[in-house]
């Protein structure tokens, strides 16, 4: 994606509204509250979870977006950025590990060692928030144009990803199928799926 794609996405997505995934995550943790932000883009999760009293380890693949957020938070010493991969971030021990629109976007050929890594990261009774790709979004179309936006896409069939999930006990899982615009004015079908799960 370009620069001034990305820079436009980060401005339309900075103060977004919370979802209620996450609002509904964060009531159900009842150890400490450290969390971990997989992709945190311009840095809206990280201001809801400081607001409910999180300590936030956040990293980005992007550049772009580690300079918003050390923008943003400066002075903030609960917050710790870090500009990495899914594969290159040290995972600290966390009671929330939130990964929202951005797993789509783990190497296929990572994403074992990653969802291991998020798994070990989380305490018992920790809990995961995030989305997933599935196969009728736009993106995961063979029409899809990868080199202009990102070349690695991860899609799973509702089967798949829920046998990933046998190490948690999922409380909410939402498939969302719907047609729209994205802002720029395309066309776009969205094919998500949803998770808020408890590690047992």
């Amino acid at each position: 994606m370009a620069k001034d794609e990305i820079e436009e996405y980060y401005a339309e997505t900075a103060n977004r509204e919370v979802r209620p995934d996450l609002v509904l995550a964060t009531r159900l943790i009842k150890s400490s509250k450290t969390a971990i932000d997989c992709g945190c883009g311009a840095g809206s999760d990280i201001a809801y979870l400081r607001k409910e009293g999180f300590i936030v380890y956040a990293f980005d693949i992007e550049e772009e977006s580690i300079k918003i957020c050390r923008e943003r938070f400066r002075g903030d010493e609960d917050v710790f950025l870090s500009r990495d991969s899914f594969s290159s971030f040290d995972y600290p021990k966390s009671s929330l590990v939130v990964a929202d629109s951005s797993l789509f976007f783990c190497p296929e050929t990572e994403f074992e060692k990653v969802w291991s890594k998020i798994c070990r990261s989380l305490s018992k009774g920790g809990i995961f928030c995030g989305s997933f790709l599935g196969p009728k979004d736009t993106m995961a179309s063979p029409n899809y144009n990868r080199d202009a936006y990102w070349p690695n896409i991860l899609v799973f069939e509702e089967e798949d990803l829920r046998s990933r999930l046998k190490e948690f006990e999922v409380i909410k899982f939402t498939e969302h199928n719907v047609s729209g615009e994205t802002p720029q004015g395309f066309s776009h079908q969205w094919h998500i799926y949803s998770v808020v799960a408890i590690k047992i």
